[in-house]
């Protein structure tokens, strides 16, 4: 691991106006570029808003130019509307090498009536296998919302219009990895995942309804350290002298909060539908040892009977969900 870099004031703001360019601009083309489907994306408001769409010839997608290491990441989405089952609308980052880490906000489709799932996931040296999914306190159809990503030397936050809905501390002196050395870039897309998104691939994607639209805006509203060369350890050690520096790599950042601690508590308590965590047959009946620090003041005992019916899938996991029935009431801690 890289240690503490000290640098001299003049240079760490040079690095700073260098590396944080994404946060001066909201316009595409300075900090992103279309990964594919170019035919399924638009560009509106002077490109401050990307619209992804899937058909069924193919979905669409968008990334990031370089990638980042350490920062505040963020994304104001309006997903799919209607009947939107079997899409897998996304926002996350990933590195691109052989044992990668990535960070996932994955929202699933569902029948028209039905609310969205959101599913979030961490790899870090390549090992993933930590799903969470969660229903929303609100329609993210109706109108846009804003997800994000803090991610420094301590924790990772995910967080929904700036609440806390999960957290993964550092855990190293249990032996599990960290995302502290590999740049990820920042991933948006599109995708027809019927063959598992929406009640474990029972729902099929209507495609009478297509194009599936997505749109994403709030495209510059990083605070983060960009890597122009990921093999260079120079870039490398810039980006741990930045973040020691960076409002994001210093208290309070480095820690919960009690508030963000009870937004947790509310999370798990009423829009938690599925927690790795807990599903024990998946690990040989061994909780992984992370859970106990990532689920702060909660009980992660598996209740006797408990149903936790998955199925694992290549780019996620089909479970048996139950016919939600949910009240979308306000997030109040």
């Amino acid at each position: 691991m890289l240690g503490t870099i000290k640098l001299p004031t003049s240079l760490l703001r040079l690095i700073a106006v260098f590396f944080t360019g994404a946060a001066l601009t909201t316009i595409f083309s300075d900090t992103y570029y279309v990964l594919y489907g170019q035919t399924n994306v638009k560009f509106l408001n002077n490109s401050k808003v990307v619209q992804l769409a899937l058909t069924n010839s193919t979905g669409s997608g968008f990334a990031s130019k370089v990638p980042y290491l350490f920062g505040q990441f963020s994304m104001k989405v309006k997903l799919v509307a209607g009947d939107s089952a079997g899409t897998v609308t996304s926002y996350y980052m990933a590195s691109t090498t052989k044992n990668w880490c990535e960070l996932d906000f994955e929202f699933l489709g569902n029948s028209t009536g039905q609310p969205y799932i959101l599913q979030t996931n961490v790899f870090a040296e390549g090992v993933g296998n930590r799903e969470q999914r969660i229903y929303l306190w609100f329609d993210p159809s109706a109108d846009y919302h804003e997800y994000g990503i803090l991610w420094n030397q301590a924790l990772i936050m995910f967080l929904v219009d700036g609440k806390v809905i999960r957290v993964f501390h550092r855990a190293t002196d249990l032996k599990v990895p960290y995302l502290d050395y590999q740049p990820m870039y920042i991933y948006s897309t599109i995708w027809n995942g019927e063959t598992w998104a929406t009640q474990g691939g029972r729902v099929k994607t209507n495609w009478t309804a297509q194009p599936f639209v997505a749109s994403y805006t709030g495209l510059g509203k990083n605070n983060a350290c960009g890597v122009k060369d990921s093999s260079s350890t120079r870039d490398l050690h810039a980006c741990y002298a930045m973040l020691y520096q960076s409002s994001y790599g210093q208290p309070p950042n480095l820690a919960l909060s009690q508030t963000q601690i009870s937004q947790l508590k509310l999370v798990h308590d009423k829009y938690l539908i599925y927690d790795y965590c807990t599903d024990l047959n998946r690990f040989g009946g061994v909780q992984p040892p992370e859970c106990g620090r990532n689920w702060p003041s909660v009980s992660l005992i598996v209740e006797p009977g408990q149903r936790n019916d998955i199925e694992f899938r290549s780019h996620g996991l089909s479970m048996f969900e139950r016919s939600p029935h949910l009240t979308r009431d306000s997030f109040t801690v």
